[in-house]
């Protein structure tokens, strides 16, 4: 299903806390996907390798903080879709742990049923942790 979609995520440089954008295609689960992530990101020498194209998700943690609202620089170009998923530090809330989780996604290619399909499928993956 995702054979051909990648993935571009920030990661940071321990040593020179800069984060570089890393791009990896989607693999078949998130085991193999992380590992691949966690070695491209330690191979890839750029800081960014250029301009996404519209079939990519980029993803952009920040575990170090919370956060009730994030906003990403928007061209309004409509050539630009790429969706941006972001998601921050948890904590734990009225017995409760809880995380900020942001999607910014071209109104034109996605719709809020397709967002609360896969806020509800995030959800169910996130509880049987």
């Amino acid at each position: 299903m995702f054979d051909k979609i990648d993935t571009a995520f920030s990661y940071l440089n321990k040593d020179t806390e800069l984060f570089k954008v890393v791009n990896v295609p989607m693999q078949d689960t998130m085991k193999e996907y992380v590992e691949l992530a966690l070695k491209t990101a330690e191979e890839q020498k750029e800081y960014f390798t250029g301009p996404l194209g519209n079939d990519v998700f980029q993803c952009s943690p920040m575990p170090w903080v919370t956060y009730t609202h994030i906003s990403h620089t928007n061209s309004g170009k409509k050539d630009n879709a790429t969706p941006l998923f972001d998601w921050g530090k948890y904590y734990e809330k009225d017995g409760k742990i809880v995380m900020s989780v942001s999607v910014q996604a071209h109104h034109s290619f996605v719709d809020g049923v397709h967002i609360g399909k896969f806020v509800d499928r995030l959800q169910i993956f996130l509880n049987e942790l």
